[in-house]
C-alpha cells in the first residue's frame, strides 16, 4: 500500500507528541497523515479519547492506517470494536502497561487492561527494554495475544523526543516496509 491511498492517523499519547517527536515530523512528511487531536491531553479520559479516535476512522475516505505512541496504544486497541471503516494495518509504539498500578499518572490506568483478542488487521508492536512505562517482556506478551509482530527497539527509553527519537530514522524505514506490507 502506499501512503496515497491510505488515510493515516497519528494517534499520540499523554500530552501529546511535541514538534521534535517523530510522530509530528512524519504527520508533517506523510501527505495523508493527520492528527487524532484531543480535547485534553493532560487529562486523558479514556471516553473521549477513543470517541475521537473512532469518528477519525468513521470519517476516513480510504483505507486507514494508524501510527499510534504511548497511550495512543490503548486508545487505539480500545476503539476496535466500534470502527466501521477498514483498517488496513497498525503501527504501535511504546504501549504503555495500563493494567500496571505503579504507572503515573494513576488515571492512565482507567485505559485498561488490554483486551488481548486477536488484532482485526496487520499490526507491528515496537518496544524498547528499557520503557519507563512498560516492562519489555509485558510489551511482547501483549503484542503476541493481538497477533502482532514484534519488534525490539534495544535500550531506547520511551521512543520519544526525550529519549534521543526525534528523527527516529528506523521506525520510518519499518513503517515503510509495514506500508509495502499492506
Amino acid at each position: 500500500m502506499k501512503v496515497k491511498d491510505a488515510d493515516i492517523l497519528i494517534v499520540p499519547g499523554y500530552t501529546n507528541s511535541g514538534p521534535d517527536h517523530w510522530q509530528s515530523r512524519w504527520q508533517q512528511r506523510l501527505s495523508t497523515a493527520r492528527r487524532v487531536e484531543q480535547a485534553e491531553w493532560s487529562k486523558p479520559v479514556r471516553e473521549d479519547w477513543t470517541a475521537n479516535m473512532i469518528q477519525a476512522v468513521n470519517e476516513a475516505e480510504r483505507p486507514v492506517v494508524v501510527v499510534a505512541h504511548s497511550l495512543g496504544v490503548p486508545t487505539v486497541i480500545q476503539s476496535i470494536p466500534h470502527f466501521r471503516n477498514e483498517v488496513a494495518g497498525a503501527f504501535l509504539v511504546a504501549p504503555p502497561d495500563v493494567a500496571n498500578p505503579k504507572i503515573r499518572p494513576r488515571h492512565l490506568m482507567t485505559f485498561g487492561p488490554y483486551p488481548r483478542d486477536p488484532l482485526p488487521f496487520p499490526s507491528i508492536t515496537i518496544a524498547s527494554r528499557n520503557d519507563p512505562y512498560c516492562a519489555f517482556d509485558v510489551a511482547e506478551d501483549i503484542a503476541a495475544a493481538w497477533g502482532s509482530l514484534f519488534v525490539d527497539a534495544g535500550e531506547a527509553g520511551h521512543l520519544n523526543a526525550e529519549s534521543g527519537h526525534g528523527p527516529w530514522p528506523e521506525g520510518s524505514m519499518t513503517f515503510a516496509h509495514f506500508m509495502s506490507r499492506l
